[in-house]
């Protein structure tokens, strides 16, 4: 697609969304109007489950299903050593242990054979109660839902899907966000649904949890806002935010594809000078972001930065290596370790040119 065409199509989604702003700002339905039920509805559709709860960002969401499971002091939450803080971050707020677990070098996702290993070892060996696992969908690809479905089911842990990447991905045609007992996304503007600020959803075909997850969003209210039967958090998607996303679900799916294509444009043109990334057949990526392992890493992001390429390093930290989880003593995970040293991720969006992508790739 040429550039103007591109432009073209990037301001009439631009219009749009300013549109949609204007309305909320003079309707003065600022929280929970009536755009936020809307969006919740059209979110729950494309995934394919009966419920989608929505909230202030994507750490809460998964503090939200944590509280909702009643998972807290005593448990141990067996999570990715590669990720994000805030996977493991919700994971301490409620109280509960997260015990990190390596993860694979092709995917970047939790290897379901060491959550196993992970699991014997703290049954075994700690006082720590086993109760979930938190699969992250790194980078936009769905974990192995199928090998940590058999393993939760044979250990009796919960299991919790981290979508914040991955909205839009799927495996066999069933979309991200509904493989977990409760799946959770963010969307953040980085993300592949992203909006103009913080907000996040919670994913669940469950009455009970879904009606549990309206009331914590909310102080725990009951039926009566001033009469609260728990305690919850202040965790609402402002209206505004929920406005844009209705814009851009709207152009979703065509952004999708158009990601899509450019990561299959990079991976034809990277292929055999680096490690390009791995979409297991049946799987499709929503590509938040595309990472590449390289030995000279460094020597290649400055490269990039002198020609004005911005790339970023997507985690320099493992979580077992984190200051705020020192005290836990746990031993690095060494794929984790690896990837943390070599992963480079250059830009990735669905507006980028042939002519873009061809330089980024000869850049590099």
């Amino acid at each position: 697609m040429q550039f103007r065409d591109l432009h073209r199509q990037y301001e009439a989604m631009k219009a749009e969304m300013d549109e949609a702003m204007l309305r909320v700002a003079a309707s003065g339905a600022y929280i929970m109007g009536p755009q936020v039920a809307e969006l919740e509805q059209q979110l729950a559709e494309y995934v394919g489950v009966k419920h989608c709860i929505s909230c202030a960002n994507g750490t809460d969401a998964l503090r939200l299903s944590l509280m909702a499971l009643g998972i807290g002091q005593g448990d141990a939450v067996f999570v990715p050593d590669f990720t994000f803080f805030a996977t493991a971050e919700a994971v301490a707020m409620v109280g509960a242990t997260p015990i990190f677990v390596d993860v694979d070098r092709e995917t970047y996702n939790i290897n379901p054979s060491l959550v196993y290993v992970e699991y014997e070892t703290v049954r075994c060996n700690t006082s720590l109660r086993p109760a979930a696992v938190i699969a992250v969908d790194l980078f936009g690809l769905p974990a192995d839902y199928d090998a940590l479905r058999e393993v939760c089911h044979r250990c009796n842990l919960f299991l919790i899907e981290d979508g914040a990447q991955g909205f839009g991905g799927s495996i066999n045609g069933k979309r991200d966000c509904s493989f977990g007992d409760l799946s959770t996304t963010s969307f953040f503007p980085a993300k592949p649904l992203g909006c103009y600020g913080d907000g996040g959803a919670i994913f669940t075909h469950d009455d009970n949890y879904a009606d549990l997850l309206r009331s914590l969003r909310v102080h725990g209210k009951g039926t009566d806002k001033y009469d609260n039967v728990r305690l919850g958090l202040n965790s609402r998607l402002d209206t505004l935010q929920a406005a844009i996303l209705q814009v851009k679900m709207r152009h979703f799916e065509e952004e999708l594809a158009a990601v899509n294509r450019i990561a299959e444009r990079y991976t034809e043109l990277l292929s055999g000078k680096v490690k390009t990334p791995v979409v297991p057949k049946g799987y499709r990526s929503s590509w938040a972001q595309y990472t590449i392992q390289v030995e000279n890493r460094d020597e290649v992001q400055a490269h990039l930065k002198a020609a004005g390429i911005p790339s970023m390093v997507y985690y320099p930290h493992t979580m077992s290596r984190q200051t705020a989880f020192a005290h836990l003593g746990q031993a690095p995970c060494p794929v984790a370790d690896e990837l943390s040293r070599t992963v480079l991720s250059p830009p990735i969006h669905p507006y980028m040119t042939d002519e873009e992508i061809e330089t980024v790739a000869s850049l590099i």
